[in-house]
């Protein structure tokens, strides 16, 4: 468990201090000779595996506390899940019944030569009803939680337990809600007690696995990290997405389908790795070069020919193989073996080319050569099936010498039929049909109009199809004994071919694997080299002894491709002083612009990618945490404002010294006086922590933080702006970040740029001169006096709609339902 960094603690302070009411008693000390009895620790883990993501949950006995991990995707061989495995050593795996050939084999091979320094894990198999996601949440929300508060209704209980749990990651809620189960039926830790005692659960924690950084999903979306949109073509729309404008889409330049779900991999888990990362940036930085543009190039159209192989494989197990199956990977080894003599003229000092070189071996030209020499392509795609070349199985190239020879030989064999056969049969012909053999097929003639009339002396009738009458002869029934069913038997014999070559290729399906594995990188940095030499990105440099970032003339790597120009700004956040940023400015000044651009060269750096900056030096960042935009969401029931308290939380509860926190805006979905007072407290609790205060940049227009000077003065706060000048009635904006404090917000210019009437902005700088002056607002005089002539000309209108003689007119009535009324609101 030291492995494991825990992010979340939910456990009250009152528990965490041990308070009690209980007399305290002395501390007895241990006598020399004596050993502290050490306590049997285990952990239960479930873990839920679908379309290639993950949903993992355990529970720790040591502090009876449950981790979970937000859905997280995986590769085919589950190697995120191994990990998991091998740092948290579970006694037991919980996972459903209902599961692919990839988690059986991952479970079967838990007890292999591969794990003996490990115990075995017992497998736990509950149905997969057990792990319904309606079912889940119910038995989160029924549990008795100690570090919950007393007396929760519950929809306070979904309000407080969604501040700590994702709900909005399905598979880790199904998880969690099977290993309730098991923690109940099994009952952990108090098997000897009543039955009314549950196991024992003091709080939720995520976790992070080793040189991983944390990251959730509010942070992804904000950052546009991924964003997924409807397809614009109507033939997609139902069900195609494509990539928006995104972080992803603007670095996928890969050439395979791996190399794409390698770099979404990558970007989902973004590592403290230093020695992954600087191999990464090396491939990149030679690729920069100018001299090897055109090997880039090169190994690009080679890498377009490299596709899914293990997708083959496994129909290869099945024996589901298509034609195109074998085409594909014969391109692939071709292709591959093309990789691998580039990268041999390579510098071998680069781990990634020192590795193609060496495990794309021979075996790629064994399958290629045998792929060649056995499968007729050509003619394997016009026939749509599996054949063989020539010269390969001497019976099956008799056979079909035969079967080209027949149309030629069974014309003559009609015309000896129909020598036979009544005069009155004008013409006949031999037919061959798979499966069923040699017929005689004869025209129907006028007088055979009963079943009964097709019968004829030495024929035996099988069956009439389109005014064709089909016999068996006695030298048809020769032709079955002697030729038999060609056909069949042709493509009997190559299907035997077929399952001996699928059974070499599948013998070396290790390696057809690593080629996926390795190409899928080389991939990957080539795309990342391209967007890097496109768009004028610079490599990071790595400091882990020191706490924070710096970046000069960093710029952000979308905005940059949607203005016309961008100005680049510098960031220091170094380790004692300055540690949070306060940053105001005007409305539409850039400051949430730079709170990403932040944000996304810290993740672009940790992902082992060049970067949008002149210059970029990255401490230890274990987790980056956001609170920029609310992303609402209609299950759960939550107001905005909620959900930005939730992900201010997140940070209260995780962050640490080595975290990342950017936050923009917060407390404007409420009372001002609230909003303020929040933020406030928020950031006086990180100032009291001192030298465990995390990096945080905070934007806000509340001008009365400082004003008021509600943060205690110190080295830890500094304050900057968004520099502007004002030209008479205009503001120019500079986008450039410089330290100081903003003296308005200036949201006027921004209303009137957004459209509003000029009449609407200048009553609301008056009504906003008198609320800081401290003056009653008083109504408009204008607006009073246009609503009085509305009101009057609305009075008269009805007068003179009056009709006097209407003997069924009642003046009192219309006096006090009408007139008054009106006239109450004109005077």
């Amino acid at each position: 468990m030291a492995l494991l960094e825990a992010q979340v603690s939910t456990i009250p302070q009152e528990q965490k201090a041990g308070a009690s009411s209980a007399p305290l008693c002395p501390p007895v000390f241990m006598q020399d000779g004596e050993e502290e009895e050490e306590e049997q620790t285990e952990t239960y883990l479930c873990v839920l595996w679908n379309s290639g993501c993950l949903g993992i949950t355990y529970y720790d006995t040591a502090d009876s506390t449950i981790y979970f991990l937000p859905d997280t995707p995986d590769c085919d061989n589950l190697k995120f899940l191994q990990r998991v495995v091998d740092e948290i050593n579970p006694r037991s795996i919980i996972t459903s019944a209902k599961q692919d050939q990839n988690m059986a084999q991952f479970l079967g091979g838990l007890g292999s030569a591969d794990h003996k320094e490990q115990e075995t894990p017992e497998t736990v198999l509950f149905p997969s009803a057990d792990f319904g996601l309606e079912i889940s949440k119910q038995r989160i929300l029924s549990g008795n939680f100690s570090f919950m508060p007393e007396s929760l209704t519950c929809t306070e209980k979904i309000l407080f337990l969604s501040s700590i749990i994702p709900f909005d990651c399905p598979l880790m809620v199904r998880a969690l809600g099977g290993l309730f189960k098991f923690l109940n039926r099994r009952r952990v830790n108090v098997e000897l007690e009543d039955g009314s005692v549950s196991v024992p659960i003091l709080g939720f924690k995520k976790f992070v696995l080793t040189d991983l950084v944390s990251i959730d999903q509010d942070t992804y979306s904000v950052l546009q990290i991924f964003k997924s949109e409807i397809h614009p073509s109507v033939y997609k729309m139902a069900s195609g997405l494509k990539e928006g404008l995104s972080l992803f889409g603007i670095l996928n330049r890969c050439r395979s389908k791996g190399g794409e779900k390698l770099l979404r991999l990558w970007l989902m888990r973004p590592t403290q790795d230093l020695e992954e990362l600087n191999s990464r940036l090396d491939v990149i930085e030679f690729f920069l070069l100018p001299q090897n543009l055109e090997m880039a190039l090169t190994l690009h159209r080679l890498l377009s020919h490299i596709k899914n192989v293990p997708l083959i494989l496994r129909r290869m197990l099945l024996s589901h193989t298509t034609v195109s199956d074998w085409r594909i990977l014969y391109k692939t080894a071709y292709s591959a073996l093309g990789l691998r003599d580039t990268c041999r003229s390579l510098p071998q000092s680069i781990q990634l080319f020192r590795d193609i070189a060496q495990e794309f071996s021979d075996d790629l030209h064994h399958i290629a050569c045998l792929i060649n020499k056995v499968v007729d392509l050509e003619s394997s795609i016009a026939e749509n099936r599996f054949t063989v070349r020539p010269n390969i199985d001497p019976d099956i190239d008799e056979k079909k010498r035969k079967l080209m020879g027949l149309p030629s030989f069974l014309t003559e064999v009609a015309r000896k039929e129909l020598e036979t056969l009544d005069s009155r049969i004008p013409s006949c012909c031999v037919l061959y049909i798979p499966l069923i053999g040699f017929l005689l097929s004869i025209p129907r003639l006028p007088t055979m109009i009963d079943p009964s009339d097709f019968e004829i002396v030495g024929l035996d009738f099988m069956f009439l199809s389109e005014e064709k009458l089909h016999y068996r002869s006695a030298r048809t029934k020769e032709l079955d004994s002697i030729l038999g069913d060609l056909h069949c038997e042709i493509r009997d014999g190559e299907m035997i071919l077929m399952h001996q070559l699928q059974c070499q290729v599948l013998s070396r399906g290790a390696v057809l694997n690593r080629v996926i594995d390795l190409a899928s990188r080389l991939d990957v940095l080539l795309a990342l080299a391209g967007a890097a030499r496109d768009y004028g990105y610079s490599r990071p440099q790595y400091s882990p002894k020191i706490l924070g970032v710096r970046i000069q003339d960093g710029r952000h790597p979308l905005m940059e491709l949607c203005s016309r120009t961008f100005v680049p700004n510098s960031t220091e956040s170094g380790e004692d002083g300055g540690r949070i940023k306060v940053i105001t400015g005007p409305n539409s000044s850039g400051k949430s612009i730079y709170l990403k651009q932040i944000g996304l060269i810290t993740f672009m750096a940790l992902v082992g990618s060049f970067v949008p900056a002149g210059k970029a030096e990255v401490g230890a960042v274990d987790a980056i945490f956001t609170r920029i935009h609310s992303r609402e969401s209609v299950s759960l029931g939550l107001s905005t404002f909620m959900i930005d308290l939730n992900q201010v939380a997140k940070a209260v509860n995780n962050a640490t010294e080595r975290s990342l926190v950017l936050i923009d805006e917060f407390g404007k979905g409420t009372n001002t006086v609230d909003g303020l007072a929040l933020l406030a407290s928020v950031l006086r609790h990180w100032v009291s922590q001192g030298s465990s205060c995390p990096q945080i940049f905070v934007a806000t227009n509340f001008l009365s933080l400082i004003q008021l000077q509600l943060l205690p003065p110190g080295p830890l706060v500094q304050y900057l702006t968004m520099e502007t000048c004002e030209d008479g009635n205009e503001l120019i904006f500079f986008y450039q970040v410089r330290e100081g404090v903003a003296n308005a917000s200036h949201a006027s210019h921004t209303a009137a740029q957004a459209g509003l009437p000029v009449k609407l902005i200048t009553r609301g700088l008056e009504v906003s001169e008198l609320i800081r002056n401290g003056k009653p607002i008083k109504p408009d005089k204008g607006l009073l006096k246009e609503n009085q002539m509305e009101n009057c000309q609305g009075l008269v209108d009805k007068f003179l709609k009056l009709d006097l003689e209407d003997p069924k007119l009642d003046l009192s009535i219309f006096m006090s339902q009408e007139v008054l009324p009106t006239a109450s609101s004109i005077l």
